[in-house]
């Protein structure tokens, strides 16, 4: 199954069926989910965008059979002044401003839920955040 998001499906779809223009952003970032509403819409609960939050941006190496993951560390900055919550779930997006862009891949589950307190970083670890387009 395809873990790409409605939005990243129908502009792919386009692009090669109707020679609609698709432009891939330079720079993709990661955002933290403590709810889902719809994963494939991309929306869900996001961290409050307060106590340091903010989304991290991720880089990926090449694919291998529909599937790629995190080429390098993906740490986000320490939560700072309070709790973000307990962090169930990831999303793709095309933009690092908060609650702006577009969900680029469905919302996904994190491996084990994890309450992220103050003074706490959160962190995927190379090669441990992947997303299959298979």
């Amino acid at each position: 199954m395809s873990d790409m998001s409605n939005y990243l499906e129908n502009a792919l779809i386009n692009a090669t069926f109707r020679n609609t223009a698709y432009t891939s952003s330079a720079t993709v970032y990661v955002a933290l989910y403590t709810a889902v509403t719809d994963a494939e819409a991309g929306t869900g609960t996001e961290v409050p965008n307060s106590n340091s939050y903010a989304r991290t941006a991720v880089t990926f190496g090449a694919p291998s059979n529909g599937v790629i993951s995190n080429s390098s560390d993906c740490t986000f900055p320490a939560a700072n002044g309070g709790n973000w919550g307990t962090v169930s779930h990831f999303c793709i997006h095309d933009s690092g401003t908060y609650g702006a862009g577009n969900a680029l891949s469905i919302i996904k589950t994190v491996t084990a839920s994890k309450a992220v307190n103050d003074g706490d970083t959160a962190k995927f670890t190379t090669a441990n955040l992947s997303v299959t387009f298979a």
